[in-house]
């Protein structure tokens, strides 16, 4: 039975692991009783492969939140490394790999029969075995290193070589590198690209990159804000980035290959990466030599790889959602802990994650031959690893759903990147507004850089206007109001006080500010959006979008519920203001076959629902705005009033969509709609992808893999299992009676809720502190 379960199982288990299985499937312990660990329980979604792979696409996800690896082997039992860093940006904006590392032994440690490929979860490593020899393969949770330890059964020479495809400078001419610039556009490369840095080989391989240039003041010109060049550092210039690839007992072979003097029995190869400003190119090695002496390359690790499996058992102990019962349940438990798991591997940066790929993108199909990038002949026919769909943009309504569910897991430190970005462009943002608008407040556009200016492809080259020339994303700015209610979800759960005062209130008050200053009102003195749209799906003319609204009524309170000592009167008299201008959600009624009206012209016996916009056009996306006020917004949900109101407004939804982007799954978690939220979070972690790590989910509308596909699906089980109203802590509000599950996690006022339910019930419950207990509502006692 428990090979059903893992595929690729042996009957080699670890006692660990067997302890985790009757942890998952078993009676729960009893009381006072020992129980494994939350990282030991983790082990049971270790991912095991018994033949060797072909290509990039036959990869395992490794990383330490800002270095990151896609690890693989071939059919000539070589292991290969694609390095990720999260803040490798070019000079034109574009997010690289540093570099690809191929481990090559000879004779071949791995053949084929007796092979095994392990991703321990629990710990971050991959393990390769086969009889007596092994390769493990980690990345430093604390430290931007990445070790590979060999042990061989016979002595075997050890070649350790960096491949590089960025050999030549420029882009004029069609290439993989050009190729997926979405954020650019394909017609103008005002920059360019420069080719990587190989320095002469001395004890080990080290390369780099380094922006000579930058596209940073190219999109400030065309973008009219010439006025503020010189006043924000630019992010791109003088950013470098690289590696050193080392070993003892290893000598170079060529500026990029080390070689192993005599064959060995044991060896270690260490790729450390190191990254940052540098005036001069000449002054990486200055960063490298800091990354090294901060511990990144010990001359022992035994002492690293406790720390780093010490970090790992610490962030599962934090939170966990386990799920048994029927086999469907048993996927949701392991999509969810895969997730988390690459968010925690690919989040700790100084830039947040991409929803199109993040860190574990691989480009495309490219043939398995060494070097075949480095060949001019086929350079331009293949994808290049750095390719990716849609580009390197920041596209909010996609990437937020990565980080919502952290909230609930208590995995504030992963959220850090994510907010960091929108507040570092704060500055900025407050300029462009009143220069654009002659008024106060600040604004960000849904797809940007990740400085916060729009997208070139969408503002447009030579627009001589100040607006975006997409019409999908003109007026596309919602998302920053979602960003705010992130932020107050924060300071709710953490009571990070510091964060809220320097931190949350300058960003949300310059974000309602300009909701509040932008627009005109009408005659009874309510605010009037117009022109707008409300998402993506109803474009330039709209007036009062369903969205923003929801935004602003969830927003507004909450920030003049905070306490007065951190608020000014004049911030709370504006706010106040605001609140009472605002227009009520649309409503309307249905059409005769029951779905939301195009234009607002419901049937006059139709059901009363909540409409996308007060006014609105044609349909020219999949999207559902009026939904947004049960999630991301929760005006309305379990426990809250006219909640049929929004039962119905689901029900008549022109869009559903259960996987990618779509929020049926999250939507119906909120308004209590169990059967609907099953059926979507079960599509959503078995939305496996076509690479042989299947939870690398596969693009509805995006790119490889779906990271807002696997977020949106954290958000739904969390939420089938945990909402807040106010004080109270709503338990099992949309659980499904045949769903076992054991559970840890976070509500507001540092608690922390942990339990088990069997057959809707709640069997046991453990609440911290304890005095929040009291307000804690068992749902599925009380229907």
């Amino acid at each position: 039975m428990f090979a059903r379960f893992c595929p690729g199982f042996r009957p080699a288990v670890s006692a660990a692991l067997l302890a985790a299985f009757v942890l998952l499937c078993g009676p729960q312990p009893a009381r006072g009783q020992s129980a494994v660990s939350a990282a030991q329980a983790m082990a049971f979604n270790n991912v095991t492969w018994t033949t060797l792979g072909t290509n990039q696409n036959d990869s395992m996800p490794l990383g330490n939140g800002d270095l990151a690896a896609n690890v693989w082997t071939e059919a000539n039992g070589d292991l290969v490394l694609l390095l990720a860093k999260a803040d490798a940006w070019t000079e034109t904006g574009k997010l690289v790999k540093p570099g690809r590392v191929r481990i090559h032994t000879e004779p071949a440690l791995f053949t084929g029969a007796g092979f095994s490929q392990t991703l321990h979860v629990d710990e971050a490593t991959v393990m390769l075995e086969q009889g007596a020899s092994s390769l493990r393969v980690w990345i430093d949770a604390n430290h931007n290193a990445l070790h590979i330890e060999l042990h061989a059964a016979q002595p075997v020479r050890v070649h350790a070589s960096l491949e590089s495809w960025r050999t030549t400078h420029g882009m004029t001419e069609p290439s993989a590198d050009k190729n997926g610039m979405n954020e650019l556009g394909g017609d103008q490369m005002p920059v360019q690209f420069a080719a990587d840095r190989v320095l002469p080989a001395k004890n080990g391989v080290r390369w780099f990159h380094w922006n000579e240039e930058s596209i940073y003041p190219t999109v400030l010109h065309q973008q009219h804000l010439d006025a503020l060049l010189g006043k924000h550092p630019d992010p791109l210039l003088h950013r470098c980035f690289g590696g050193m690839i080392t070993g003892p007992g290893l000598k170079n072979e060529s500026d990029q290959a080390l070689v192993s003097a005599v064959p060995v029995k044991q060896a270690r190869i260490d790729v450390v990466a190191a990254s940052g400003r540098c005036e001069k190119p000449e002054e990486w090695k200055n960063l490298l030599d800091k990354t090294l002496a901060a511990g990144a390359n010990p001359a022992d690790l035994r002492a690293a790889r406790a720390a780093h499996t010490a970090w790992w058992n610490q962030f599962w102990e934090r939170s966990w959602i386990r799920v048994s019962g029927a086999d469907d349940a048993q996927k949701v438990s392991q999509g969810y802990a895969l997730q988390r798991y690459m968010i925690a591997a690919q989040s700790r940066g100084e830039l947040p994650t991409k929803f199109n790929g993040g860190l574990f993108t691989v480009g495309g199909t490219v043939p398995a031959q060494r070097n075949s990038l480095n060949n001019p002949a086929t350079a331009a026919k293949e994808p290049s690893p750095d390719y990716r769909a849609w580009g390197n943009c920041y596209w909010n309504q996609n990437n937020r759903l990565l980080y919502w569910p952290l909230i609930a897991t208590g995995d504030y430190d992963l959220l850090k990147p994510w907010f960091n970005m929108y507040l570092n462009a704060l500055p900025l943002q407050l300029e462009r507004a009143r220069l654009y608008y002659n008024h106060g407040g600040a604004s960000y556009p849904e797809t940007m850089f990740f400085f916060g200016l729009p997208s070139m492809h969408d503002f447009g080259w030579n627009n001589s206007t100040n607006e975006i020339a997409s019409r999908w994303q003109r007026y596309h700015i919602q998302g920053s109001l979602e960003v705010a209610a992130e932020m107050l979800d924060y300071v709710d759960a953490t009571g990070d006080t510091e964060f809220a005062r320097n931190k949350l209130l300058p960003f949300a008050d310059a974000i309602v500010t300009f909701y509040g200053l932008h627009w005109k009102h009408d005659a009874q003195g309510k605010i009037l959006m117009y022109p707008t749209q409300s998402l993506e799906t109803y474009q330039l003319d709209v007036t009062n979008p369903a969205p923003d609204i929801a935004g602003l009524m969830a927003v507004l309170p909450r920030l003049l519920a905070l306490p007065a000592s951190m608020t000014t009167e004049a911030q709370r008299t504006a706010w106040t203001a605001t609140l009472k201008a605002l227009p009520e959600l649309p409503r309307g009624t249905t059409t005769a076959n029951g779905k939301t009206p195009p234009n607002g012209a419901g049937d006059a016996q139709g059901t009363p629902v909540l409409l996308p916009a007060e006014k609105y056009g044609k349909t020219s996306n999949s999207e559902n705005p009026e939904l947004y006020a049960a999630f991301p917004y929760h005006v309305y949900g379990v426990g809250k009033p006219d909640l049929k109101l929004a039962v119905d407004t689901y029900a008549a939804r022109r869009s559903p969509q259960y996987t990618c982007w779509g929020q049926d799954g999250t939507q119906a978690a909120a308004l209590g709609l169990t059967n609907e939220a099953k059926k979507a979070v079960v599509a959503e972690f078995t939305n496996y992808g076509d690479q042989r790590f299947k939870w690398f989910w596969q693009p509805a509308h995006d790119w490889i893999p779906d990271f807002d596909n696997g977020g949106s699906g954290m958000i739904t089980l969390e939420e089938m299992l945990l909402q807040t109203d106010g004080q109270k802590i709503l338990l099992l509000p949309t659980w499904p009676s045949e769903w076992t599950a054991d559970f840890r996690l976070h509500a507001p006022h540092n608690t922390v809720v942990e339990g088990r339910v069997e057959q809707g019930k709640l069997v046991r419950l453990e609440v911290s502190p304890a005095s929040r207990k009291q307000d804690v509502v068992v749902m599925s006692q009380s229907k």
